[in-house]
C-alpha cells in the first residue's frame, strides 16, 4: 500500500517490516563475529588470546577422546603377540611341526627399565613369526625394537651390550610393539629344547577376553577421568571471557548509537562464538601437530604411536557442539550481571554481592548423590553415572564457591604497604576475574587430593605383602637349563661378581620313596636341596655342619607334613630322584642325619625335606634339578644390579632373575596410578599455560593504568610486588577451598569403598605444587609487565 505525503503530494514508500527474531539473532551474531574478526590490532590480539586459550583446552579434550582408541590398539597388539598353543610338558614332541617354535622368556631389567625378550628356536623350515617381525633370528642373532637399538647404541650402556651379546640383524616393526618406547628383542638359539626350560608354541594371537577390572578400579578410573577433565572445561569457560572490559566499553558505544540491551548481548555472544570457533581450529592444529611428536615423548614410561591417537567421532562431535555452546552460554550469563548503558558500564555485582546459599547447594548435592549411591563392594557391579555426576557437582561447586569467598575476603582488606594496597584495590574492583584465573587450580588440586586419599585407602587391597626379606638378599635367580658340573659352579660365578656379598645357592630336586604304587596311592615325595653348609643354614636351623653331612628338615609347626617328610626321608634308606623320561638316580640318606627345623629363605619360601651338602651327593647328576641363587649385594657399588644380571645372562640367557621386595603391587592398580600421573602432568601444564595467558591478558587490559602509574613515578618493584600479591591472595583462598573440598570428597569416596582415611595430610604436596605453579606464572608474566610500564602507553589514536 502506497502512502501520500499531504504537504508535498508525493508517494511515501512503506516502512520495511522489522526482521524476524531469528533473523535478528543471526544478524547480531554476525555483527559480533565481524567485531571479533575485523576489530583491528587490539581486536585480533583479544580474539587470538581467546582462541589460544580455548585451543589448549580443546587439544586436551581431543587427546582424552583418543584414549579409548589408543588403549584398544595397545591391547590388540598385546593380544596379537601372545603365544598360542603353548605346552610346557618336556615330552611335547608330539606337537612338533614345520611351523612350531620353542621359546623361553629372556626378559631383564636395566637401570629400572624393563626389557622384554625371548629366546627362540625353530622346529622346521617355516616357523611362525611374531607380529612386526619379517624374518626368524638365527642362532646368536636378535631382532630389537627401535628404542632398544637406540639404548644399545649409547656409549654408556656397555653393561647392557655385554648382557645382550647377540648380533643385531633387524628391527621389530610397530605391529609387534605396545608403544614406541618399548624395549623388546627376539634372540635366536641353536640349543633350546622343552627339556631345557623352553615351551613349544604353535602360533601367535589370543582372542580370549582380558582380565576384567575390579569394581574398586572402575571407581578409581571414573574419578581419574573426572578430576582430569573438569578443570579443562572450567578453563575453556574462563578463556571465552578474555577481554571482557574492552568488550563492555565497545558495547556501551553501540548502545549510544541505538542498540538495545538484547542486541548488545547477542553481539557479545557472537564475539565469543567466533573466538570459540577459532579455538576449535587452533585446538585441532595443536592436536595434529602434537600427535606427530607423541611417539618421541615418554611420560612416566608411557608413550603411544601417532596412529593410535584417533579421537572417537561421537566425542569429537560432542566437543565441536559443546565448546561453542559453552562460550555463548557463559557470555550470556556474564552479561546478566552487567548493565550496559550508552554512557558507560555498571556492574551490579558490587551492589548486591554474590549469594552464598545456592553455591553451597551444588557441592552438597554432589556429596548427597555419592552418599545415596551407596557402598562399592569388591564384587558388585558399579554404576558410573551417579558417581560421575556426584563428583562433577562437588568439583564444579568448589569453583562456584571461590568467587564468593574472594569477594567476601578482599572487601574487608584495608591499609598496608603501597604494593598491597594496589593489589587489594584491584581485587576489590575485579574479584571475579581474579577468582576465574585460579578456579582451574582449585578444582585440579581438590580432585587430586580426593584421588590421593582414595589411592591411600585402596593401597592395602592392591599391594600384597610378599613375605620376602630384602635385608637377607636383594635378588634371586632360577634356571632349569643349568645341569651337570655347571650347576655346582653357578654359586662361585655369582660370588665372584662385583659387589656381591653373599650367595645362598642350592640345587633343587624332588626325592620319592621307592616302590610300586597304584593310581589310588600317593607316592611319598619331598624336596631335596643340595648346597654348602652356609647355604643350608639359610634354609634350616642347622648348627654343626661339615661337607658330606645331610639333614632332615621339618616344617615349623606342621606335624602332618613332618610325618610325610619322615615317611619319604627314611634315615639309612634309599630315596629316588627322577624327572620325566630321565633315568632315575637312587641315593641313600645317611643314618646319622640329624633332624632340624626348616626356615624361610629371603624370597619368603619355606624349606623342608632332605638337605644335603655338596660332598654328600653329586648335584650335577640329579635329573630334573633346578639351580636357585639368592643374592645379597653391597648397594654402594655402582651398577651392582647390572653386574649381577650380566652374570646371570652369561650362565643362562633364559635364567629367571627377580628382585626381592617386601611388597608386590597389582599391575592394573599401578597402570591406573601411572595414568593419573600422566594426566595430572598434562593438566597442570595446561593450567599453567592458561593462567599465563590470563595474566598477560589482564596486564594488557591495564596497559593505560600502568602507564599512568609509571608517569607519576611508581617504581617497577612496587608494581611487581602488587602483581604478586594480586595473584597470591586468590590463590591462597583457592587452595583453602581446594583442601576443604578435596578432603570432603576424598572422605566420601573412602566411605563408599568401606575404608578409613589413612592420612589426612595428603594435601600438603598438592598445595605446594599449586603454590609453586602460581609463583612460576607470576615470574613468567614479569617481562610483559616491564614492557607495559612505559609512559608512551598513554598515547591514543
Amino acid at each position: 500500500m502506497t502512502l501520500l505525503d499531504e504537504k508535498r503530494g508525493t508517494a511515501v514508500p512503506p516502512r520495511p517490516a522489522p526482521p524476524s527474531r531469528g533473523a535478528a539473532t543471526l544478524r547480531d551474531l554476525g555483527l559480533g563475529i565481524r567485531f571479533a574478526a575485523a576489530g583491528g590490532r587490539e581486536g585480533w590480539i583479544r580474539t587470538l588470546l581467546t582462541g589460544v586459550g580455548v585451543g589448549l583446552g580443546v587439544a586436551l579434550l581431543l587427546t582424552a577422546s583418543a584414549v579409548p582408541h589408543m588403549l584398544e590398539q595397545r591391547s590388540g597388539r598385546e593380544q596379537a603377540r601372545t603365544e598360542a598353543g603353548m605346552s610346557d610338558s618336556p615330552d611335547a614332541q608330539a606337537k612338533k611341526s614345520d611351523t612350531s617354535v620353542v621359546r623361553a622368556d629372556a626378559g631383564t631389567e636395566y637401570h629400572d627399565r624393563t626389557i622384554s625378550g625371548q629366546l627362540m628356536r625353530a622346529d622346521g623350515a617355516h616357523p611362525v613369526l611374531p607380529p612386526g617381525v619379517d624374518r626368524f633370528p638365527g642362532p646368536d642373532e636378535m631382532l630389537v625394537s627401535p628404542a632398544l637399538r637406540k639404548l644399545l647404541a649409547e656409549p654408556e650402556n656397555t653393561l647392557l651390550r655385554e648382557r645382550l651379546a647377540f648380533r643385531t640383524v633387524g628391527t621389530i616393526g610397530d605391529a609387534g610393539l605396545v608403544s614406541p618406547g618399548e624395549l623388546r628383542y627376539y634372540a635366536g638359539s641353536g640349543t633350546l629344547t622343552p627339556a631345557d626350560g623352553g615351551h613349544r608354541i604353535a602360533g601367535y594371537g589370543d582372542d580370549g577376553p582380558g582380565q576384567p577390572f575390579s569394581p574398586l578400579l572402575v571407581l578409581l578410573t571414573i574419578m581419574v577421568c573426572v578430576v582430569l577433565l573438569v578443570p579443562v572445561g572450567i578453563f575453556i569457560a574462563t578463556a571465552v571471557r578474555f577481554g571482557g572490559d574492552r568488550r563492555d566499553r565497545r558495547l556501551a558505544a553501540l548502545r549510544l548509537v541505538g542498540a538495545d540491551i538484547r542486541t548488545t548481548r547477542r553481539i557479545a555472544a557472537g564475539e565469543a562464538l567466533f573466538g570459540s570457533l577459532l579455538g576449535l581450529l587452533i585446538g585441532l592444529g595443536f592436536f595434529l601437530v602434537g600427535r606427530q611428536f607423541v611417539g618421541a615423548v615418554e611420560i612416566w614410561d608411557v608413550s603411544a604411536f601417532p596412529a593410535d591417537l584417533v579421537p572417537d567421532p561421537l566425542l569429537v562431535a560432542l566437543i565441536v557442539v559443546a565448546v561453542p555452546l559453552t562460550a555463548v552460554l557463559v557470555t550470556l550469563t556474564a552479561m546478566r550481571s552487567v548493565v550496559i548503558e550508552p554512557l558507560g558500564v555498571v556492574r551490579r555485582g558490587r551492589e548486591r554481592g554474590r549469594r552464598l546459599w545456592w553455591r553451597l547447594l551444588v557441592p552438597l548435592a554432589g556429596l548427597a548423590v555419592l552418599g545415596f549411591t551407596g557402598r562399592v563392594g569388591p564384587y558388585a557391579p558399579v554404576n558410573p553415572i551417579p558417581i560421575t555426576v556426584g563428583a562433577v557437582l562437588v568439583l564444579v561447586g568448589l569453583a562456584l564457591l571461590l568467587p564468593w569467598l574472594v569477594e567476601a575476603c578482599v572487601n574487608r582488606l584495608r591499609g598496608g604497604p603501597v604494593p598491597w594496597q594496589l593489589a587489594t584495590r584491584r581485587l576489590q574492583l575485579s574479584s571475579g576475574a581474579a577468582s576465574r584465573a585460579v578456579s582451574g587450580v582449585t578444582v585440579a588440586v581438590a580432585g587430586a587430593i580426593a584421588l590421593q586419599m582414595l589411592f591411600a585407602a585402596m593401597n592395602a587391597d592392591f599391594n600384597r605383602i610378599t613375605g620376602q626379606d630384602p635385608s637377607r638378599g636383594q635378588f634371586a635367580a632360577y634356571s632349569e637349563n643349568v645341569t651337570g658340573d655347571a650347576a655346582t659352579s653357578v654359586i662361585e660365578q655369582f660370588r665372584a661378581t662385583k659387589g656381591v656379598e653373599l650367595v645362598i645357592g642350592s640345587v633343587e630336586a624332588y626325592a620319592t620313596k621307592p616302590g610300586d604304587y597304584s593310581d589310588d596311592d600317593m607316592q611319598p615325595t619331598t624336596s631335596l636341596s643340595v648346597g654348602t653348609c652356609d647355604t643350608l643354614r639359610e634354609l634350616a636351623k642347622i648348627g654343626a655342619c661339615e661337607d658330606g653331612d645331610a639333614f632332615v628338615a621339618h616344617p615349623a609347626g606342621d606335624k602332618d607334613m613332618s610325618r610325610w617328610v619322615d615317611e619319604t626321608a627314611r634315615k639309612g634308606k634309599e630315596v629316588e630322584i627322577s624327572s620325566g623320561n630321565a633315568k632315575p638316580v637312587r641315593w641313600t640318606l645317611p643314618a646319622d642325619s640329624p633332624t632340624v627345623e626348616g626356615r624361610n629363605d629371603p624370597m619368603g619360601t619355606p624349606h623342608w625335606g632332605i638337605m644335603a651338602t655338596t660332598g654328600a651327593i653329586d648335584a650335577g647328576k640329579l635329573p630334573g634339578a633346578t639351580i636357585t641363587a639368592r643374592i645379597r649385594v653391597d648397594k654402594s657399588v655402582p651398577d651392582v644390579a647390572e653386574h649381577v644380571r650380566n652374570t646371570a645372562a652369561r650362565i643362562d640367557p633364559a635364567m629367571r632373575f627377580v628382585t626381592i621386595d617386601s611388597v608386590e603391587r597389582d599391575r592394573q592398580y599401578a597402570s591406573i596410578q601411572t595414568g593419573l600421573q600422566v594426566g595430572a602432568t598434562a593438566t597442570l601444564l595446561l593450567i599453567a599455560a592458561s593462567m599465563l595467558v590470563t595474566q598477560l591478558e589482564q596486564l594488557r587490559e591495564r596497559k593505560r593504568l600502568l602507564s599512568v602509574l609509571v608517569a607519576f613515578g611508581t617504581r617497577r618493584t612496587t608494581l611487581g610486588w602488587s602483581v604478586l600479591w594480586q595473584t597470591a591472595v586468590p590463590v591462597v583462598l583457592g587452595l583453602t577451598v581446594a583442601v576443604l573440598g578435596g578432603l570432603a570428597l576424598g572422605a566420601m569416596l573412602t566411605w563408599m569403598i568401606e575404608k578409613k582415611v589413612s592420612d589426612w595430610f595428603l594435601f600438603l604436596p598438592m598445595v605446594g605444587a599449586g603454590a609453586g605453579l602460581i609463583l612460576l606464572v607470576t615470574l613468567l608474566s614479569l617481562p610483559s609487565l616491564w614492557r607495559l610500564m612505559r609512559p608512551d602507553g598513554l598515547r591514543t589514536e
